[in-house]
This record gives C-alpha cells, sequence and structure tokens, in this order.
C-alpha cells in the first residue's frame, strides 16, 4: 500500500473542519440577521398603521383640530402602543401640519412617525 492510498491526514481533516465552521458560521448570523430584520419591518409596519388609525380618526372627525399635543394609548396585534399627537399651525391658515409618532408601550423610542397635514373641514351639504 503506496502512502497515496492511506487516506486524509490529520491536517487536512482539521482544515476541512475548520472551513466547514465558518461557513456555517457565516450562514447562521445571515439567517439571525434576516430574522431581526423581519421582525423589526414588522414592529414598524404595525406602528405606522396605529399612526394611520389615529389620522383616520381626526379625518372622520371632520373637527379643526386644534393647536396641542396629545397623548395616549392603542392595542394592535396583541401589543400595546403609545402615540403621542402633535399639531401645528402652517404658514396657510387653512392648513394644519399633524405629526404622529407610535411606539411599543414597553420602550420609549419612536418605531415611526407620520406627517400629514388637515384643511380645515367644510360643510357636508
Amino acid at each position: 500500500m503506496s502512502i497515496r492510498d492511506r487516506g486524509f491526514t490529520l491536517i487536512e481533516v482539521l482544515v476541512a473542519l475548520v472551513i466547514a465552521a465558518i461557513a456555517l458560521s457565516a450562514i447562521s448570523r445571515t439567517t439571525i440577521q434576516s430574522t431581526d430584520s423581519a421582525q423589526a419591518l414588522r414592529e414598524r409596519q404595525l406602528a405606522l398603521w396605529v399612526a394611520q388609525n389615529e389620522l383616520a380618526q381626526i379625518r372622520m372627525a371632520r373637527r379643526w383640530p386644534s393647536i396641542d399635543t396629545t397623548e395616549g394609548n392603542e392595542s394592535m396585534a396583541g401589543r400595546e402602543w403609545h402615540w403621542i399627537l402633535k399639531v401645528a399651525a402652517t404658514p396657510e391658515p387653512l392648513l394644519r401640519r399633524i405629526e404622529i409618532e407610535v411606539s411599543d408601550k414597553n420602550r420609549n423610542e419612536a418605531s415611526v412617525s407620520l406627517v400629514d397635514f388637515v384643511r380645515i373641514p367644510t360643510r357636508v351639504k
């Protein structure tokens, strides 16, 4: 039996194991990052829906919003959300600027901020 017929050396096996470990580490890191990104995107989408709901309620009330800052809580998708609504004047007297910041009630950082403009409501005929 010649030296070539004896199989892999211990060094060759260790090098192959190191390469496999590096590849598996990179794959698991990529998978974890994708999962984290999907979770963050889901949280931002839910927060955006909360903000859009608050804006829709303002529009449906058909009242001229007063310049003020209000806060409240909303439940959506089994989670509690905290929102801050800021109404400000604009250079155009018939418009109000509305900014809604929404965050998870258990965290202080804003998940999403939505800005829109509301005009003075007209009478329904």
